[in-house]
């Protein structure tokens, strides 16, 4: 090497910021055209974001029909998720299909067995969500029901933490969970809201008749008007520091109480 190469600084690449995409590609299709024919094939959405200044009039008048929420968001989150042409319109398309509680209900009861649901109120975290999934279905709980808005995205992540459970257990969205709650109280289910402001505790609910267990946020809990609607409420004991309990080890402990009465 010659003195005056040896006496340059090394080359370096321009640095090139971008936005890396939140999720996998696998999990949602951009572009006009492809939402449409998504929309159009039938194919379970979890959401569907639309650019709030453009607003395609197809797309929202197809979702409308569908009955699909879109979402009116800025440029600059569509370009995060993705930075192809998405044409001001993303849909995420779920891993699962969902599942109508009625008919769950209906079958459960027409093959003699005792229904076993459970709510999830606005639980967001996709790891918790898959393994909340991964118990109940080991439990054999006869569904999962989920506020249409507010819930975790049932992706990648929550398939892989559930170790696959969730292709065998029903999942169900719901546009109200207090309408759910009176549909499953109207059917003979008791409806036991998990919560850190009961008096009493788990251990001393009978869950050996048909009922329903609703947990709640990581960051809230249950929402008070779905507490007060539900038949009875129960926390869980704890002598430690700590304020709560991870969700999904909490709700593993409420699901196992049910089996263990269930089973004597």
């Amino acid at each position: 090497m010659s003195e005056e190469n040896a006496s340059r600084p090394p080359f370096k690449r321009p640095f090139r910021h971008f936005t890396a995409p939140v999720t996998d590609n696998k999990e949602f299709v951009f572009g006009v055209q492809s939402v449409l024919e998504t929309l159009r094939s039938g194919k379970e959405i979890d959401r569907l974001l639309v650019q709030r200044e453009l607003g395609n009039t197809e797309i929202l008048d197809l979702a409308k029909e569908k009955g699909i929420q879109v979402q009116k968001v800025p440029l600059e989150k569509l370009n995060r998720i993705t930075r192809k042409n998405h044409q001001g319109a993303i849909a995420f398309v779920s891993a699962i299909h969902y599942a109508k509680l009625e008919n769950v209900i209906a079958d459960t009861f027409e093959k003699g067995e005792i229904p076993f649901i459970l709510i999830l109120d606005r639980i967001t975290d996709v790891r918790n969500f898959g393994a909340i999934a991964r118990t109940a279905e080991c439990a054999g709980v006869h569904a999962i029901v989920l506020p249409s808005r507010g819930a975790a995205q049932i992706n990648a992540d929550a398939m892989k933490t559930s170790s696959g459970a969730l292709n065998f257990i029903p999942v169900c969205k719901e546009d109200s969970l207090i309408q759910t709650i009176d549909f499953l109280q109207n059917s003979g289910l008791r409806v036991v809201a998990c919560t850190e402001k009961a008096k009493s505790t788990i251990y001393e609910i009978d869950y050996k008749d048909p009922i329903a267990i609703i947990m709640g946020s990581e960051e809230d809990g249950i929402t008070d008007e779905i507490i007060r609607k539900s038949d009875e409420i129960a926390k869980i004991p704890q002598t430690g520091q700590v304020g709560s309990l991870n969700v999904s080890v909490a709700a593993g402990v409420i699901i196992f109480e049910t089996v263990r009465q269930r089973s004597i």
